[in-house]
């Protein structure tokens, strides 16, 4: 089973979030694929952190070298495809790679994201409940 994965799913198991067990349990089994932007998009939000002070170079380091631990395949998704969704659902490109990535493969997205929930829904994406 494919399952598409977002930012806010990595971030959550990476940082120890409360959430943790419960999104390691759901991707048990799953081949984890994301678009490429996953990657960039998680140096993105760690440097945020960083520079709020919400967590030290340490915990960013300790964070990378458990996503860098998590298999996925990552996957180049078509912008046109992109800009049609994001056009389609008024969302910003980041969001809509994950919901061109799910149409691709025809798989189900994880995601904590409401905003991001809801426009996949509204594309016809299936969306993993995650129920803390």
């Amino acid at each position: 089973m494919f399952l598409v994965t977002d930012t806010s799913i990595i971030l959550a198991v990476v940082l120890n979030e409360p959430t943790k067990s419960e999104l390691v349990r759901l991707t048990t089994g799953a081949e984890l694929v994301a678009p490429l932007s996953l990657h960039w998009e998680i140096g993105n939000a760690l440097s945020a952190m960083i520079k709020r002070k919400r967590i030290t170079l340490a915990e960013a380091r300790q964070a990378l070298l458990e996503y860098q631990k998590i298999p996925i395949r990552f996957l180049d998704v078509p912008l046109d495809d992109t800009v049609l969704v994001v056009e389609q659902h008024q969302i910003y490109a980041y969001d809509a790679y994950f919901i061109v990535c799910a149409r691709q493969q025809s798989c189900s997205l994880i995601t904590l994201d409401r905003g991001l929930k809801t426009a996949a829904r509204a594309a016809q994406i299936s969306v993993v409940e995650i129920t803390p």
